[in-house]
């Protein structure tokens, strides 16, 4: 319930989907037709894998978005619940399908029950230039070759060949130029459209006339229901069935009875539409007003086109009882030629009538597709109009399904042999007939007498195979191969009758060198290992050396060869001795470790005195006594006599260091001392992304009465979770210890409150301050001017009290040395309110916000998550005493 709970439907698709950039997850609800609920859910309930998906996508969106969702969240009933319900979410989730080739593209039928509504028709409909389309049709790729995937060895090359499957060829097909008439394109204004000299006129269309000579005037006219346009001191002029050209010298002639030396201009300015009526078998039947320069083409594309049943060979423009031309869609579609169209008038008509014979191609063809035949008799002319067969296919095996009429279904087979028949004349011969299905297969994936070289070698791939070969043949040196291959390698053979894999191993150097010869098969795989792929002898060096870690193991290695592969000693390194584990096996199969020490000084200067090493040694150089301690250093700064960095020795304490720097000034505030180590810091870091972590897994809490609540009550909870998450990520952990030093070192000299220092410690000794700190969910939160023997409770009715959304009950006190005061802070009889805690200057006092739900472990967790926070605050509001 809880994604539709808090987005009330799928934004996931309206929003979260924005962000990817793949094809296959554009998600717009207009891109494609308009599908049902049922045809959605049933093409979800029939693939486990897309509906995981689609639960996945929305999941991702809305955790992109701060939700913390996951996919299992998402059930399947609450899915199909808010595609039958919201047209949105049902569109776009019909779009996600789709895109995986899970619905068909078809247009639906228009049905009269009000959920797949007619266009409008008798509008107003504007012709589109041809140029303004997106292509529809391109060629595809070669044919996806599929591997079995229950296929066990994916790592011999020749079975994953064999495995290899064709795409299959029943796959449903779409009838080619379906698609022209489906993607929408912007109208182009009749004024846009340009208007040549030829153009005829008639009632209704705009003229510019432009009068220049003895006169100069700029006249608009409309041509009237009588055909003539209105001129100045002539007659009105008869300009209907002219060209423009014809209509301009009428005028000008006309005029120049009047006005001496005229000159006439004329150009349309808007024209008129006709209105013509496209019936048949196109998806909106009706009529339509269309420029008076638009063409039958025009006519059907506005109507939007042929239906799955309408033609595209035969588009009838009828004139009266008169046949003025028959379009064949085709010749734009394969062709690009658009043809000499008939102007159309008012009152014309434009029939798609039902298609004529069909038939389908499938297969290792360019495009693969139904198509409408006209004129086209034989398999030949069937191949062409789809593109010609791809070099993939096998052109002398054609297979052919047909339906013999109202009677059966039938399988045919052309089969035609180069050497005794001419493959051209064959296909030329056969005939097609209404309904066929055309099946042109592909050749084999694999190819025949090929053997495969893999592993430790140059150039890895397939070769050639002859008969007689062998891997001399295959491998003619060294050269060929990668340096240090191993003696051992191996044949995979596929063995007949059933191609079962076997392994034939063989020794490189004898086969290279002739001393045996291994011969090949067909489909062998032969494999080279390097020396160090199969269980390859190492030994390791660790401690102070440039670099330490696992090398191979040479021939004759000893310890001085591997310390100088190692990079040599660190500037740390006791040169002296070294540590060597080696290990051997007993008698009983038993491993026994061996430790001795290696005088490297001797093995050094004496080569005899080297120790040769054996698979497994690990030698391990030490380090010099004290060595880290070299450089420690701490900073010390604030209100003491000497700030600033001074070098330590080993198992120097606080108070040595405070004496060495002079000791603390008056206006030292000892009890706040901002005192860091970095190991601290670490594990600061460290609890603290644990804590994010868990922030984060939080669960939201579970209860309302209804949906309202239910939706208040977890926008509430994700808004606080998102502001503590906010709050520790913007804190870095502090690394604070809490110390208690007083300026009077003598008193806690040599005590557990005198530390001991390490490399890289800070200390700082702040001012006294004179305030004390009211932080968290109150009024007026604030820093109060300090007041002696006042309490938390004191404080916190001066800064306005705890807001609504405070839980005084959950208040804490972070004292300035870092200390907390909190909850059960007492013990026994002493348990006391946190607000009657007497305050030193310093302090802070902190009212955590309220726990949305009643969960106990979320309480404990926001309440360690905001204690983490302040603490990181009050750290650095420390350095500004």
């Amino acid at each position: 319930m809880l994604i539709f709970v808090l987005t009330g439907r799928l934004e996931s698709f309206a929003q979260g989907t924005q962000g990817t950039s793949s094809a296959d997850t554009s998600l717009s609800p207009d891109a494609q037709p308009s599908t049902s609920a049922d045809e959605v859910i049933s093409a979800l309930q029939q693939d486990p894998e897309l509906r995981s998906e689609l639960r996945r996508t929305v999941a991702e969106a809305l955790r992109a978005r701060g939700t913390n969702i996951s996919e299992d969240q998402i059930t399947d009933s609450l899915l199909y619940a808010q595609i039958q319900n919201d047209p949105t979410a049902r569109a776009r989730a019909a779009d996600f399908v789709r895109n995986r080739g899970k619905l068909s593209d078809e247009q639906p039928e228009v049905s009269n029950d009000g959920k797949t509504p007619k266009k409008e028709l008798n509008k107003a409909a504007t012709p589109r230039p041809m140029e303004t389309r997106r292509p529809r049709y391109e060629a595809p790729p070669e044919p996806v070759l599929k591997p079995d995937k229950s296929l066990p060895y994916t790592d011999i090359p020749s079975l994953s060949d064999l495995y290899k499957q064709l795409p299959r060829t029943d796959q449903p097909l779409e009838r080619f130029g379906q698609r022209f008439f489906r993607d929408e394109a912007p109208p182009v204004s009749p004024a846009d459209v340009p208007v040549g000299p030829d153009y005829v006129l008639g009632p209704g269309d705009t003229v510019q006339i432009i009068l220049t000579g003895s006169i100069n005037q700029t006249l608009q006219r409309v041509v009237d229901r009588t055909g003539r346009v209105m001129l100045p001191e002539v007659e009105p002029e008869l300009i209907s069935g002219k060209t423009v050209e014809q209509a301009r010298a009428q005028i000008e002639r006309s005029l120049d009875r009047v006005y001496n030396r005229i000159k006439v201009n004329l150009s349309v300015t808007r024209l008129r539409t006709v209105r013509v009526y496209v019936v048949g078998d196109v998806s909106n039947p009706g009529a339509y007003d269309l420029s008076s320069l638009a063409t039958p083409l025009n006519a059907v594309e506005a109507a939007g086109g042929p239906t799955r049943i309408g033609s595209l060979r035969t588009v009838r423009h009828i004139r009266g009882h008169d046949l003025v031309s028959e379009i064949d869609l085709y010749d734009l579609m394969l062709k690009g030629v658009t043809g000499d169209f008939a102007s159309m008038r008012s009152g014309d008509s434009i029939q798609v009538p039902p298609a004529g014979t069909q038939v389908a191609v499938t297969g290792a063809v360019k495009r693969p597709a139904i198509y409408e035949l006209k004129g086209e008799r034989s398999l030949q002319d069937v191949l062409n109009l789809a593109g010609g067969v791809l070099p993939s296919g096998r052109l002398n095996e054609i297979q052919v399904e047909r339906i013999e009429a109202h009677e059966r279904r039938t399988t045919v087979k052309l089969q035609a042999d180069d050497k005794t028949q001419n493959l051209s004349a064959a296909l030329s011969s056969f005939e097609m007939k209404d309904g066929d299905r055309v099946t042109v297969f592909s050749i084999a994936p694999s190819a025949d007498a090929t053997v495969y070289l893999e592993g430790h070698v140059l150039n890895p791939g397939r070769r050639p195979f002859s008969q007689g070969m062998d891997v001399r043949s295959l491998i003619q040196s060294y050269r060929e191969l990668l340096p240090e291959p191993s003696e051992k390698a191996e044949i995979v053979r596929l063995a007949p009758p059933d191609l079962r894999p076997v392994v034939i191993q063989f020794n490189l150097p004898d086969a290279l060198t002739g001393k045996k010869t291994v011969q090949l098969s067909e489909f062998d795989t032969v494999r080279i290992y390097g020396r160090y792929e199969q269980d390859a002898p190492k030994v390791s060096i660790y401690g102070e050396v440039v670099k330490p870690g696992s090398y191979p193991l040479g021939r004759g290695m000893t310890v001085t060869q591997l310390l100088t592969m190692a990079g040599g000693f660190k500037r740390g390194a006791l040169t002296d001795f070294a540590d060597l584990a080696s290990y051997a096996v007993g008698g009983n199969g038993t491993v026994q470790i061996e430790q001795k020490t290696v005088d490297l000084s001797q093995a050094l200067q004496d080569h005899q005195a080297d120790v040769p090493l054996k698979a497994g040694d690990v030698l391990t150089i030490r380090q010099i006594t004290g060595w880290t301690d070299i450089g420690a250093s701490v900073v010390v700064s604030g209100e003491v006599a000497r700030p600033g960095t001074y070098g330590i020795v080993e198992g120097e304490k606080l108070s040595s260091l405070l004496k060495r720097v002079g000791g603390l000034r008056p206006t030292a505030y000892p009890s706040g001392a901002l005192f860091q180590r970095e190991q601290v810091r670490e594990l600061d870091k460290q609890s603290r992304e644990t804590l994010i972590k868990r922030v984060e897994a939080a669960q939201p809490p579970v209860g309302g009465a209804n949906a309202g609540e239910a939706s208040a009550l977890m926008a509430a909870f994700v808004a606080q979770r998102q502001q503590i998450l906010s709050r520790l990520k913007a804190e870095p952990p502090s690394g604070r210890m809490v110390i208690r030093i007083s300026s009077d070192i003598s008193k806690w000299e040599n005590t557990p409150a005198d530390i001991e220092l390490r490399a890289g410690d800070t200390l700082f000794i702040p001012k006294r301050p004179g305030f004390v700190l009211v932080h968290g969910q109150v009024n007026n939160p604030n820093a109060m001017t300090y007041v002696p023997s006042k309490n938390a409770g004191w404080y916190l009715r001066r800064a306005g009290g705890a807001t609504d959304s405070g839980n005084k009950g959950k208040a804490f006190i972070i004292r300035a040395d870092g200390s907390v005061v909190g909850e059960g802070s007492g013990t026994g009889w002493f348990r006391t309110n946190v607000l009657s805690t007497t305050l030193y200057p310093g302090d802070t006092v902190v009212i955590p916000e309220k726990t949305i739900g009643s969960s106990m472990a979320w309480r404990s967790l926001l309440t360690a998550a905001q204690l983490a926070a302040n603490l990181a605050i009050t750290a650095r509001v420390v350095t500004s005493f």
